[in-house]
């Protein structure tokens, strides 16, 4: 029996955007390279160029005549669809996905197993160097079109033909800034979960567990609907609480991908105040309200500190990077855990927590990097409400 280990990868800039995929055979001791391919694609999304990845892969092991195949990706929704435990419901990668099966289907046994990014440095090289080739592809082509467009322009005008037009170039990533961080960042998609009754009025809600309002419900469709467009999302995390847990589902589904309960995403626990006005609390525990709205480690009576949300959520960041890194992932989640995101990601002081403002159904965007990098991209996004 010859057996042999496939490492495969993917990727877009821009998702979608220039695209390509890369993969590796390696003999069963993972220490001889078999077989190599790699391949721009034109525009695509990360998921398509995934599974084209793995789709050379299996195909250069069957022309290897290999018996067994163990698949390595560091495409967690790759895995999970092949392994069957997710179903595949996208229309993009349904096609994709049972061309994959059909060719897994021609070996004696084949398994599948995610790996992180670092693990899958050889594949993940021959993804880039196709994406490059994919984005200066683009780039020519975009190039003679405006070039075209001038050219015409002119004639129609009877003027002299202008400079050309500058045209950005794709296969550049984008910048994280001024922050000097490098590789492929673990971007988080920070979603508050839509409109409930006491959000209505007003009241802290913490630990309680009011089901999302009718415009609520529309909140969380039209989050879902653009998150849907975008793509390119690895997973969609939420926190145990229903409110949060229903506007991650309507994201899901278009999506096509399952909801993770992560427990470390559920909002402060406001303690005895949960369900009071600000003015309410204020009145009932003058001193102590005054106290907890200036210093993050005063707890409301029977209650959970800022100091103590940032300590888990510091442990939730740490899980997401592990889990799923250089992936993007949708968190659903409440209004102190996401500014908790956001202020590690700003390295920012405790003010922050008091001075920002999130909508209900808003999105924000922070990024976390390997070597310790991290950035902020979109802070309360409401446009599509």
């Amino acid at each position: 029996m010859t057996t042999v280990v496939v490492e495969a990868d993917g990727g877009s800039r821009g998702n979608p955007g220039p695209a390509g995929y890369g993969a590796v055979v390696f003999d069963a001791d993972h220490r001889t390279v078999l077989a190599e391919r790699q391949a721009s694609i034109g525009r695509a999304t990360n998921n398509v160029a995934e599974y084209k990845g793995l789709i050379a892969g299996l195909t250069a092991a069957a022309e290897l005549g290999a018996d067994e195949v163990h698949v390595r990706m560091d495409s967690k929704l790759v895995v999970e669809q092949m392994s069957g435990r997710w179903q595949v419901k996208h229309a993009d990668m349904i096609p994709l996905a049972a061309q994959a099966r059909e060719l897994a289907g021609r070996f004696r046994s084949v398994d599948f197993t995610w790996i992180p990014r670092a693990e899958n440095a050889h594949a993940d090289r021959l993804a880039n160097a196709a994406m490059d080739a994919a984005a200066e592809a683009l780039l020519d082509v975009a190039s003679d079109t405006v070039a075209r467009a001038v050219q015409v322009n002119a004639r129609t005008e009877n003027v002299t033909t202008p400079p050309a037009v500058p045209v950005p170039d794709p296969a550049v990533p984008a910048s994280p800034g001024w922050t000097g961080a490098v590789g492929s960042p673990t971007r988080l998609l920070l979603l508050r979960h839509g409109q409930t009754s006491l959000s209505v009025e007003r009241r802290y809600s913490g630990r309680g567990n009011p089901e999302l309002t009718e415009l609520g419900r529309d909140q969380a469709v039209a989050a879902a609907r653009r998150l849907g467009a975008r793509g390119g999302i690895t997973a969609v995390l939420a926190s145990p609480l229903g409110r949060a847990r229903e506007t991650a589902a309507a994201a899901a589904d278009a999506l096509d991908l399952p909801v993770t309960v992560h427990d470390g995403l559920i909002e402060t626990d406001f303690g005895d105040w949960e369900g009071l006005t600000f003015a309410e609390a204020a009145r009932r525990d003058p001193e102590l309200h005054r106290r907890w709205l200036g210093d993050t480690s005063v707890r409301p009576p029977n209650g959970e500190s800022f100091d103590e949300v940032a300590k888990r959520i510091a442990s939730v960041r740490d899980d997401l990077l592990t889990d799923y890194a250089g992936s993007t992932v949708l968190v659903v989640s409440h209004v102190t855990p996401i500014k908790t995101f956001l202020q590690m990601a700003l390295e920012s002081g405790p003010s922050l927590l008091y001075r920002l403002h999130l909508d209900l159904a808003s999105l924000s965007i922070a990024e976390f990097y390997a070597d310790g990098g991290s950035s902020v991209r979109l802070v309360n996004d409401t446009s599509h409400l």
